[in-house]
């Protein structure tokens, strides 16, 4: 399959630039797949879509403000927007500026409570640089101190202070992502506590979502697409709710995406098990789905390796024709938009 699959016309309007006030106040297109029907809902329905024997599978990652500005020592800006925090004081990096820095140079940032920082560029892995600080707090107290919000490149505005709580999941707490695993924006403690009135198992899973995730597939046919890596860990005790789920004749249902990766990452030898370490599992149609019953997803840029995803999952032509409809009845699109629930897809349509 190609790129061109999968685009899709989308006006700009319908591009989310603030959350909702309410994080479930959000609409939900629910697709059907024993029907092939497209259900308009509400996000707080989401309970009445499951079962008391299904498990709900969670990211757990906590997104850093991972975005911040400095300066060469000639003086020239220098934007860094962290992808991967190596150890406390080494970190992989993407740097922009008119001029880019080479290896050996050094960048100070300011605007500490206590002096500065000076940073230490070591060397390259890919795209992206091995930044050390040598003089300065540790990277956590830096970015806690004087990072941004690594708000993603479709919100046409800067970060505000209160995207420091709503580009978080209510229940991320393991730091480390660059980007919100948005289908987890949605839920809030009155949804978590009507999941766990009825009886809907809760597990967690730890993907750190990194910028990759935003960039285009630069190949046109998809078996030539190399993915970027993120780091998860799907642990011993998830492994054994998921076991359960099954005996009970209940669904997994991942939240996210990046939920969908950590599990099928887990499973790629045919039986899933605990793992941790990078993953550059790439799905997309004709890729089966070992683990994954339904799922929760945002809606996904054209072209990417999510909407591939979901298109693997449910069908590309019914996602197409699920995303036509959404931007007929203008939901809202991408991070801070709205949700779908799919429940799967016919064998028939990979």
């Amino acid at each position: 399959m190609k790129v061109s699959d999968f685009q899709f016309d989308l006006p700009e309007r319908l591009i989310a630039q603030q959350p909702l006030a309410q994080r479930s106040a959000s609409r939900l297109l629910h697709l059907d797949r024993a029907t092939g029907e497209l259900c308009d809902r509400r996000f707080a329905d989401l309970p009445d879509l499951l079962q008391p024997e299904d498990l709900l599978v969670f990211n757990n990652t906590r997104v850093i403000p991972a975005r911040l500005w400095g300066r060469k020592e000639s003086g020239g800006k220098v934007e860094m927007l962290v992808e991967r925090l190596v150890d406390g004081r080494l970190a992989l990096v993407q740097l922009k500026a008119n001029r880019k820095p080479g290896v050996g140079a050094a960048i100070v940032v300011e605007g500490m409570v206590e002096g500065g920082a000076r940073l230490d560029i070591e060397g390259r892995e890919g795209e992206f640089w091995l930044v050390r600080i040598v003089n300065g707090p540790d990277w956590a107290e830096l970015l806690d101190q004087v990072g941004h919000m690594p708000l993603p490149p479709y919100i046409q505005r800067a970060d505000d202070p209160q995207d420091r709580e709503r580009y978080q999941t209510v229940f991320g707490h393991v730091p480390g992502a660059v980007a919100a695993p948005t289908a987890g924006l949605h839920f809030d403690d009155e949804i978590m506590a009507r999941l766990d009135q009825l009886g809907v198992e809760k597990g967690f899973c730890t993907l750190h979502v990194g910028a990759g995730t935003f960039q285009p597939v630069r190949v046109e046919n998809l078996a030539d697409h190399k993915m970027h890596a993120e780091w998860l860990t799907v642990d011993q005790r998830l492994v054994a709710q998921v076991a359960r789920a099954r005996a009970r004749g209940g669904r997994v249902v991942a939240v996210g995406t990046t939920a969908v990766r950590a599990l099928e990452t887990a499973a790629a030898e045919g039986e899933l098990m605990s793992y941790v370490g990078d993953s550059r599992l790439f799905l997309y149609p004709g890729c089966d789905f070992k683990v994954v019953d339904a799922m929760v997803t945002n809606f996904h840029l054209p072209g990417s390796t999510l909407l591939m995803l979901v298109s693997a999952f449910a069908g590309r032509e019914r996602i197409l024709a699920a995303y036509q409809h959404a931007i007929e009845k203008e939901y809202r699109f991408f991070s801070y938009g709205d949700a779908m629930f799919l429940e799967g897809r016919k064998d028939d349509e990979r």
